[in-house]
């Protein structure tokens, strides 16, 4: 029997009847409105649990199957990808806008990513960290492509983890433009597409070839 097809953005729970989604929320910038509206849906179907993630983003937890549906439609956000094989989430720290160590503008680099590159299919799921300075508040080493603001330009890193296998990322390139920075995470996830094992992440992908043949094919 084929898998019963899942309410959109709904992650089945492990008591397989109830459901999470995760709204989108561009590397955790929200507003008052949509603060708002998640209380108000939170109200109106008594969701039991409203969790703040490690992606920066706020899960509903708890839905029936037929609230799924008219949650989104009364939230009118679009959909943060959570299992899926693709690019889930930037993460971006405060960077030169409020952070007084800041020297690069993580959240507009960020969010400039997130819109290029959110969703893009890949072998398996890839996170994304954006740090405004060396403190790397945005856990870029650990995450699948990282960025972090030095005073010469961004510093990108590639390969990292944090999961029960933990990597630090390999540094691919320094002292970057924003505009070169860009590129080449562009240049890096058609390299991963094309080379990543299926469901295999990029750390997997980086302990197997290591970080010279990467750097030789994309620099």
């Amino acid at each position: 029997m084929a898998d019963k097809e899942l309410p959109k953005g709904a992650i089945l729970q492990r008591d397989k009847r109830t459901y999470a989604i995760v709204p989108r929320t561009p590397v955790g910038l929200v507003t008052p409105e949509v603060l708002e509206a998640l209380a108000r849906v939170g109200r109106k179907y008594e969701i039991p649990v409203m969790k703040i993630t490690s992606g920066q983003r706020i899960a509903l937890v708890g839905l029936e199957e037929e609230q799924v549906d008219q949650v989104w439609e009364d939230l009118k956000m679009d959909v943060g990808p959570a299992v899926g094989l693709c690019v889930h989430y930037v993460q971006a720290c405060p960077g030169t806008a409020v952070c007084k160590l800041g020297v690069r503008d993580s959240l507009g680099l960020g969010l400039e990513l997130e819109e290029m590159f959110v969703g893009k299919e890949l072998p398996a799921k890839l996170k994304v960290g954006v740090s405004g300075c060396p403190m790397c508040c945005a856990e870029s080493f650990v995450r699948d492509v990282g960025l972090i603001g030095k005073p010469k330009g961004w510093t990108m890193v590639v390969g990292g983890n944090a999961s029960g296998r933990p990597r630090i990322a390999d540094v691919l390139a320094e002292q970057l433009t924003r505009g070169e920075a860009v590129e080449l995470v562009q240049r890096f996830l058609d390299f991963y597409a094309e080379n990543g094992g299926k469901r295999a992440r990029s750390a997997t992908m980086l302990r197997k070839i290591g970080i010279d043949a990467v750097k030789e094919a994309i620099l």
